[in-house]
């Protein structure tokens, strides 16, 4: 991995609002959900951002936490620590790929570098919690922790109506589509012509 210096003007600012996204107490929450779910022989990481990425940064943690989501067919066959920098890439996107397969939007997905470069933290702490968003709405029992800490996703309210009130909506017509009675053309000129108006 090539050494990256400090930012400057533009950079650093946006860098700056980027930093500025990213939330401490989700951190702990997150914490404590990815321990609850992966056991606690992940370990914790140490407190801060920088912590908070070592110990996601090559891969394993996440490989674990994707992989306890699921009974049977674990999506990430192999999960082995390494000290090759391609290799902990290479688990964090497994671990992407997986989380896309779980349901987890491609919008809430982070980028590799954005964890292993440290450049938004905030977007992985949106992953992990689109992730539990959906662990808790799937309600399989492979969720383990507090459920308070996450919210459902929204559910479909499917309703089948039947062809009689299907007919009998046609006949109705909605207030918001607005109302032509007592509409006229009085007082209309034709197109064109100055309006007459008498002193």
């Amino acid at each position: 991995m090539s050494n990256v210096g400090p930012c400057f003007g533009l950079s650093r600012e946006v860098q700056s609002k980027i930093d500025k996204k990213y939330d401490p107490e989700l951190e702990e929450k997150l914490t404590e959900w990815i321990v609850a779910q992966c056991d606690p022989e992940v370990g914790q990481p140490e407190p801060a951002k920088i912590g908070f990425q070592n110990w996601l940064k090559n891969g394993i943690v996440l490989s674990k936490l994707i992989n306890s989501l699921y009974a049977t067919n674990k999506p990430i066959k192999t999960t082995k620590t390494s000290t090759m920098v391609f290799k902990q890439m290479e688990q964090i996107s497994l671990f992407l790929k997986a989380s896309e397969n779980y349901g987890v939007t491609n919008t809430d997905i982070f980028q590799t570098v954005d964890l292993f470069e440290g450049k938004d933290m905030a977007a992985v702490q949106r992953t992990l919690m689109a992730l539990g968003n959906l662990a808790v709405t799937k309600d399989d029992g492979c969720y383990k922790g507090d459920p308070n800490w996450f919210h459902r996703k929204a559910q479909e309210n499917k309703r089948d109506f039947s062809e009689e009130q299907l007919t009998e909506g046609k006949n109705i017509i909605g207030l918001q589509m607005g109302t032509n009675k007592g509409a006229s053309q009085a007082g209309m000129t034709s197109y064109g012509q100055p309006r007459q108006i008498k002193p």
